[in-house]
């Protein structure tokens, strides 16, 4: 029967040889909440210290990477798109204030090419062991016929903890809090069709130099999501209180994202002249005949992630950030009352938060 498997196109022997390369990079993010190791039909996480919380919250998040595999795959380079895919998922576990407990992955793939599989998953491993972790368990699945031999696609769910009263939310925002941005590391993980779109329009191909983005095309572009958890965690620890509200900015850009994470009747006009985006949005912009305000609703143009925070606690949430590495900077104000809300974004994924836009111009 497994001669017949083989026959149909599924290798079996191939599966099992992905796993040992990737088991030593998975077992690293284990600690001792992880129960009974690596390898079972499911992963067991301990959490009996949740007994101790007086209401503890659970927080789940399950995302991919999308159209970004397809640059992965033309260059036939796996190790970066792992850590896009803990980006995408353990992120939004911190923007509800809580810390991430484990992850699982799941790839698909056309043909399981066993150094192409420990890649990914490597990649995946270093992420969770960077954001505090535990990878408890995958599956990569062989669909041939349905997907092409160097074909495949990631996603991941994560699960994470808070207690109730700490949650972060749109509930926690107040008139007169600062808007904090925090730099992204180019375009991270979402609005690759349009990137794609626009490259082959211009018949530009992944392998080519470019100048004006300061290497080859696909490894630019491949430049991995910037993690923001373990950031945050710290910054939560060490100023109690002073964040109120995150916003994750992937699909749907800046002010749209934003919006989701504000209360109902709140406002913030996002200063465009506070940041410069990077030389990979305007060279990509300029390739498809576009000024980078058409982008805003695509891509992240430089900020990957906001915090909404007290006033009085603004400079010291900059400071401790960017003493952990990453820039950050005040992008704007929120302003409670009413007024004309023309031109401005209303909420979205269907929230009905706050509203924002972006004036003035690009620094």
């Amino acid at each position: 029967m497994a001669n017949k498997y083989a026959e149909a196109g599924v290798d079996t022997a191939a599966g099992d040889l992905a796993v040992e390369l990737m088991k030593s990079a998975v077992s690293r993010t284990h600690g001792p909440g992880v129960v009974g190791g690596f390898g079972g039909f499911a992963g067991l996480f301990d959490v009996s210290f949740l007994k101790n919380f007086d209401k503890p919250l659970l927080a789940t998040s399950t995302d991919g990477v999308g159209t970004k595999v397809a640059i992965a795959q033309a260059l036939d380079k796996h190790d970066t798109i792992g850590q896009d895919l803990v980006g995408m998922v353990v992120d939004d576990i911190i923007v509800v204030g809580a810390r991430p407990l484990f992850m699982t992955d799941y790839i698909a793939c056309g043909k399981v090419v066993p150094n192409r599989i420990a890649d990914i998953v490597r990649g995946i491993a270093e992420a969770c062991s960077a954001t505090g972790t535990a990878l408890v368990g995958g599956e990569t699945a062989e669909h041939p016929g349905l997907l092409g031999p160097d074909d495949y696609d990631v996603a991941g769910a994560a699960v994470g903890f808070v207690e109730a009263e700490l949650a972060l939310g749109p509930e926690k925002v107040t008139n007169g809090d600062i808007v904090i941005a925090l730099e992204s590391s180019g375009i991270h993980s979402n609005g690759f069709s349009l990137v794609r779109h626009i490259l082959a329009s211009r018949d530009i191909g992944y392998s080519d130099v470019s100048a004006d983005l300061g290497g080859t095309v696909g490894e630019v572009l491949l430049e991995p999501t910037r993690l923001y958890t373990g950031v945050l965690a710290n910054v939560l620890d060490e100023l109690p209180g002073a964040i109120h509200s995150l916003s994750h900015v992937t699909g749907g850009g800046i002010a749209a994202n934003l919006a989701r994470v504000l209360p109902r009747g709140s406002w913030v006009e996002v200063d465009r002249a506070s940041w410069s985006p990077q030389p990979v949005f305007r060279v990509l912009s300029d390739m498809g005949g576009m000024q980078l305000e058409d982008s805003e609703g695509t891509w992240n143009l430089g900020i990957g992630m906001f915090a909404i925070v007290s006033a009085e606690s603004a400079t010291a949430v900059i400071t401790s950030i960017e003493a952990q590495g990453i820039p950050a900077w005040v992008a704007g104000r929120v302003t409670v009352g009413e007024r004309d809300f023309t031109g401005f974004e209303q909420g979205a994924k269907g929230v009905d938060g706050g509203a924002v836009r972006l004036t003035g111009a690009y620094a």
